[in-house]
């Protein structure tokens, strides 16, 4: 074929491939089949869902607890990067900034079909801003929020965490998830051949609306005074465990709430399961000596001994129902007011057999034992207080010093500050209010009264007998604090040994229990040792001191007087602000 003829040969076949796809685009544009016209709008639709900004959680004065920040997914384009980037630097960034195998790294950049893939979740702006520096073609950084908690692990056992995906997973983070969640938007449109929005084509258009705020009874001062003081009796005393709370006797209200080992909520994920658990609300032991306050004081209530009475504590050690009662020291006659001043084992007992099985009984769940608080944080033990069909000879007297019984701290101190309270049982809680993006209350907690276990004439009595437990010759002398009159108990038990039966002979659990000023109440404290390793082993050696610490920093910073406050003094200081500068976290 001579070159005339190669050209017309060529000149037809480039004419019928342009004719064909004339013809194609005639028929794409005006007589498109469903199928086709259905993978169009497929590949134009947009639609994206975005998540509500989730509702910051404050303290009592307005100090910010938790709050949604900006985060990034790190995100490549492999496409982009096989076809204008470098791969190999990409790779070798990427897998040694996240410490991930090269391979598996080359292995997603490798997808030369893909323009999308997600190489690392909610990665904060710090740990990024190297990559950005970098300047490397092909990368991706999303924006996500993420939960933060700038006071790191300050109040993490009450506050709790939200997961990755915004949900609530643990104290009052999964309380309130329906209120702190925001409602999610949502966009419909479509987006052009570079993947960008066409603006002029957006058919919903509904912005997200944030989760409302959540305000807390907890003073952040207050519980970094509760955490700082665990922090000082771990490191004398190396419990497994050591837990603290502090109480507002009159309203129930929760001041502070610490519990160690603790944990960072915003490395939640990096923690040990056993970590995370609130051991103020869901630990659950046989307390020992601090439920001798609680029996005498039902005793009296009920007329069944008087404050005066007397009653022989046999020197020591004291064989009945079969079984031998032995006490720390060898008291002989001690009145019931010098019984709960020496914590005697022997006139405690004997002091619950003058009550009587039934009245003891009573008296146990009036207090609220055996039954939860209704605190308003989710995992919340009941403890166990067995029905008098399973009580022994010997269980009336085992009670009255408290074993045969379990209980949580939280149990333990709402009962006492119910004999700081004129007798009257609170519910505690920890939400203080709950106000909408709008500004608007939707929700506020009031006092709640559970019930009335003694008269106020016993409580009275009650918060004199127990003053004299932080004086001189008492079990609680650590704890007195200068200027002011400390009521308290304190609580040595033997650790019940689960596999074997019986108790630990070298396993304890150390408590000290107790609420100032004595005539007037403020706040109530209770601090708990869970088998200190260290020193000694008794509540009024290893716990006593750090309840002090506590009730001396906070006295100072609340500014009440050793005298204390009226009820509707205390109310009216409540609804005001403490003057006092925040420390520094």
């Amino acid at each position: 074929m001579n070159y005339t003829g190669r050209t017309i040969f060529i000149s037809v076949v480039i004419a019928a491939v342009f004719a064909g796809l004339g013809v194609r685009l005639a028929f794409l544009h005006l007589r498109p089949c469903s199928e086709t016209l259905a993978r169009i709008e497929r590949g134009r639709y947009l639609e994206q869902e975005t998540r509500g900004r989730r509702g910051r959680i404050m303290d009592r004065n307005g100090n910010m607890l938790a709050t949604d920040i900006q985060a990034k997914h790190v995100c490549v384009d492999p496409k982009f990067i096989m076809e204008n980037g470098d791969i190999q630097a990409v790779c070798s960034a990427l897998s040694s900034k996240f410490s991930m195998d090269r391979t598996e790294v080359w292995n997603l950049l490798n997808q030369p079909e893909r323009r999308y893939v997600r190489i690392q979740k909610f990665m904060r702006e710090e740990a990024i801003e190297p990559l950005r520096a970098m300047k490397l073609k092909g990368l991706i950084f999303e924006d996500v929020p993420i939960r933060d908690y700038p006071k790191g692990a300050l109040g993490a056992h009450v506050i709790g965490y939200a997961n990755y995906e915004g949900v609530g997973s643990a104290g009052v983070e999964q309380r309130m998830n329906s209120q702190l969640q925001g409602v999610s938007g949502l966009l419909i449109s479509q987006k052009d051949g570079r993947r960008r929005e066409i603006y002029q084509k957006r058919i919903v258009d509904i912005s997200p609306q944030a989760g409302s705020e959540v305000y807390l009874t907890l003073d952040q001062q207050i519980q970094h005074f509760a955490e700082a003081a665990l922090d000082h009796l771990s490191e004398k005393y190396h419990p497994l465990a050591a837990w603290a709370i502090v109480q507002n006797v009159r309203t129930g209200e929760i001041l502070a709430m610490a519990s160690l080992p603790t944990f960072n909520p915003n490395r939640f994920n990096t923690a040990p399961e056993e970590w995370l658990r609130n051991r103020a609300l869901n630990y659950t032991y046989e307390p020992g000596s601090t439920m001798k306050a609680l029996v005498i004081a039902s005793a009296l209530d009920c007329g069944a001994v008087r404050a005066g009475d007397i009653f022989y504590c046999e020197n020591g050690a004291w064989f009945y129902g079969g079984k031998t009662l032995h006490d720390t020291h060898e008291y002989g006659n001690l009145t019931v007011a010098d019984i709960i001043k020496k914590s005697s084992n022997i006139g405690a007992a004997k002091i619950a057999l003058q009550m009587g099985e039934k009245k003891l009984y009573e008296s146990l769940r009036s207090f609220g034992f055996s039954s939860r608080t209704g605190i308003d944080l989710p995992g919340e033990d009941a403890g166990i207080v067995w029905g008098l069909a399973r009580w022994s000879k010997l269980s009336i007297t085992r009670i009255a010093m408290g074993h045969e019984v379990l209980v949580t701290s939280m149990q333990i101190l709402n009962a006492i500050s119910a004999i700081a309270n004129d007798g009257i049982l609170m519910k505690p809680f920890v939400i203080r209010n709950v106000i909408n993006e709008k500004g608007e209350t939707v929700f506020e907690s009031k006092p709640t009264e559970l019930g009335r276990p003694i008269r106020p004439e016993t409580a009275k009595l009650m918060r004199r007998l127990l003053a004299r437990v932080t004086q001189p010759g008492g079990t609680g002398e650590k704890a007195a604090l200068s200027g002011y009159l400390v009521a308290g108990k304190t609580g040595t038990a033997q650790k019940v040994n689960l596999a074997q039966g019986g108790y630990y002979n070298n396993r304890h659990i150390a408590s000290f229990v107790g609420f100032l000023p004595v005539e007037n109440p403020a706040i109530s404290i209770i601090v708990v040792a869970d088998e200190p390793q260290k020193d000694g082993y008794y509540g009024g050696t290893v716990c006593a001191p750090y309840f002090r610490e506590i009730a001396d920093q906070t006295m100072r910073y609340l500014r009440i007087p050793p005298e204390g406050f009226s009820k509707e003094d205390f109310l009216e200081f409540e609804a005001g602000d403490s003057g006092e500068e925040n420390i520094s976290d």
